[in-house]
Parts: C-alpha cells; sequence; structure tokens
C-alpha cells in the first residue's frame, strides 16, 4: 500500500457516516398509526420537528377540522401547523399521559416559532414514541378526547388536566 493510499484509508476511518433515521411509522396498539424507535435514542436527543402548513393566528380562528384524525399543532401566538399538509412522521406521534418524548417551541432565526421533540428519557429500540397532548380545555365533547395510553397514571382524557383552584383562606379559628 502507498502512502497516498494510507492518508485516505486513515481519512475515511475519521469520517462518520450519517445516523440513519432513528423514527418508522407503523401500526400503533394505542390508536392508528404511530412513531417508532429504529434505533436507541438518548435522553434529551432531539428526534424530530414537527412540519406542515402554518396557519396565522386570524386563518387559525377560522380553521374548521374534518375528519376523525387531526394533525393540527398549536402555537403559543396563536398560530397553527397542520401536519396533515406537507408534515412529516412525527404527525403520528400519539398521546400518552405517561410521554416518553416532549414537545418544545424554539425559534427560527427568522423568529418563527417551531416545535421540536425531544426524548424525556432513553427510549428503546422499537419503543413508541409519545408526548401527552394537553388539548385545549374549551373542547365540548369531552368523550371524543378519551385516552387509550393504557399508563398507570392515565387521566382518561387527552385533555389537559383542570387549572388547580387555589382556596381563599379564611380566618383561623
Amino acid at each position: 500500500m502507498g502512502r497516498s493510499e494510507s492518508r485516505a484509508i486513515r481519512g475515511a476511518a475519521r469520517t462518520k457516516a450519517p445516523r440513519p433515521d432513528p423514527l418508522e411509522v407503523r401500526a400503533s396498539p394505542v390508536h392508528g398509526d404511530g412513531v417508532f424507535a429504529v434505533l436507541r435514542i438518548a435522553e434529551g436527543e432531539l428526534i424530530g420537528s414537527y412540519e406542515g402548513r402554518r396557519y396565522t393566528p386570524r386563518e387559525a380562528a377560522g380553521h374548521i377540522l374534518h375528519g376523525e384524525v387531526f394533525y393540527t399543532f398549536g402555537l403559543s401566538d396563536g398560530s397553527l401547523i397542520e401536519g396533515a399538509e406537507g408534515g412529516n412522521q412525527t404527525r403520528h406521534l400519539n398521546h400518552s399521559c405517561a410521554p416518553n418524548c416532549e414537545a418544545v417551541e424554539t425559534r427560527a432565526d427568522d423568529g418563527q416559532i417551531e416545535i421540536e421533540f425531544r426524548a424525556t428519557r432513553t427510549i428503546r429500540k422499537g419503543e413508541e414514541l409519545f408526548i401527552d397532548y394537553w388539548l385545549a380545555r374549551d373542547a365540548d365533547d369531552h368523550g371524543a378526547y378519551l385516552c387509550r395510553c393504557g399508563a398507570e397514571q392515565c387521566r382518561g382524557t387527552m385533555l389537559a388536566p383542570p387549572p388547580k383552584r387555589r382556596g381563599r383562606r379564611g380566618p383561623k379559628a
């Protein structure tokens, strides 16, 4: 082996191959399709970003949901991302009251709000990924949002828990 060949091989050994996609969409025992880990995912690792058509707060106010499955993600500024239109595999993250992932709002360089998903604990290969939907409490039909996650601490609903009431303290007797 010549000197230049040796350097080329050593250089190639240092080049890291891109990590394969750690996610796969397939049938979920919880609901419809789900997202599963193809590889081990470390706690805190970025899983992906939520993508899809964006609706401004004004457009979002008039956005009507059709069908039985929704891929709409509400943002803190009142805008929406509709994952059914131009979305990616993260739109298939199912709900659990004991999630292993979290959705985090971040700001892009242009100031636009983005949603990133991160692992809240180590996720084993083959395990389904979940977030807690914490759906808005203004939903009309609470029965339509029943939870089927099966977690020990299941709330029975995908709705956000009611805010804790602060009791008024009366005078001490």
